[in-house]
Parts: structure tokens; sequence; C-alpha cells
């Protein structure tokens, strides 16, 4: 398995490990092989900028573990809240955005992002 520099074999933390805020979201990359990586995020009174929307080549599940925030998908007028517990799949290159993330404590994200090609048998790879 190929990890962040900071990360190294049997190596151990803790998601909940505190870090320090500031205007970006703070991510930890846990792990990495192939087309797998799963990523700690930890946000704090963030939003994305106006107008910015994540627009990934890979399918992305999250899970909140902390905290509270909520996302909006682009041509869907709706917000999605979520609370220390939900999750949520999105698909490759449904365009979304953060719309806030809880003022006073952090939301500690899990993000696993992985090939839409995992998904399909062996056979219908090619």
């Amino acid at each position: 398995m190929k990890l962040a520099p900071r990360f190294a074999p049997g190596a151990a933390g803790n998601l909940f490990s505190p870090v320090e805020h500031g205007p970006h979201e703070h991510v930890d990359v846990l792990a990495e092989r192939g087309d797998l990586t799963i990523e700690r995020i930890v946000s704090m009174a963030h939003a994305s900028p106006a107008g910015f929307w994540y627009d990934s080549p890979r399918d992305e599940w999250v899970v909140l573990l902390t905290g509270a925030a909520a996302l909006e998908f682009e041509h869907d007028a709706a917000r999605h809240e979520m609370r220390a517990g939900d999750y949520l799949l999105i698909e490759a290159h449904r365009r979304h955005r953060v719309a806030w993330t809880h003022p006073d404590q952090p939301t500690v994200w899990l993000a696993v992002h992985y090939s839409a090609e995992v998904d399909k048998a062996p056979d219908d790879r090619r």
C-alpha cells in the first residue's frame, strides 16, 4: 500500500486527533493503493468558495464522523445536510460543493475515493 510521506507501514493514528484550524480544510491522506484513496478531512466553519464545484473523475464515499455539514449539488436546489454517522456516495463527475460546516466544533469526514471501474466485474473492465 502506498502511503503518504508522514505515514509508514504499520503506522497508527487517531481519526479524531486535533489539527490547527485555518481558512482551509485540513486533509490527511491515510492510504493510497492504485485508484483507491482514503482521506481524513477536518473542517471548521468551512464552505466552498462561491461558484466553485468539486468535479472528481472518481466516485467518493464520505461519512461524517463528528460535527455537521451541508453539501450542495449542481442542478439540485436542495441542500443535503449531514450529521455525525451520515454517509453518502457521490458518483464521479457529480458536481458538488460544501455549503457549510459546523462553526464551533470540528467536522471530521472520512472520504474514500475510487474508480467507478471497481464496481464492474473483471470481464466488464475492457
